[in-house]
């Protein structure tokens, strides 16, 4: 799953939303269910997710949108698999190299000869 997001240290929870394509609701309830993600709240409430947040994020949304975990299977996995953070990477940096040969193949396609 490719996450676009600018390099910054804070992510307002819109912006997270947007870029899982999820409600803000549930970026909120998966807050609560999982303590490995710990969002700073100004004096307003507001929620800033730091990079080290969108990193498990991405492993949660893994768990529970890619792979089918109920949440309390997902929490299991994560506190029992401490490889799965390198999974979800492997699966990032696969997928990039995918985007690339598929983009390279179209060029290669439209080549005339």
């Amino acid at each position: 799953m490719k996450i676009n997001l600018p390099d910054k240290l804070y992510y307002s929870i819109g912006e997270v939303a947007r870029a899982f394509d999820v409600n803000t609701s549930l970026i909120r309830y998966w807050e609560q269910e999982f303590p490995i993600l710990k969002p700073k709240k100004n004096k307003k409430g507001n929620r800033y997710f730091t990079p080290e947040d969108i990193k498990n994020l991405k492993i949660i949304y893994h768990l529970v949108k890619e792979k089918g975990y109920t949440l309390d299977g997902a929490r299991i996995a994560l506190t029992t698999n401490y490889k799965i953070s390198e999974t979800v990477s492997m699966i990032d940096r696969l997928e990039f190299v995918k985007a690339e040969l598929n983009r390279l193949k179209d060029m290669l396609a439209d080549k005339p000869e």
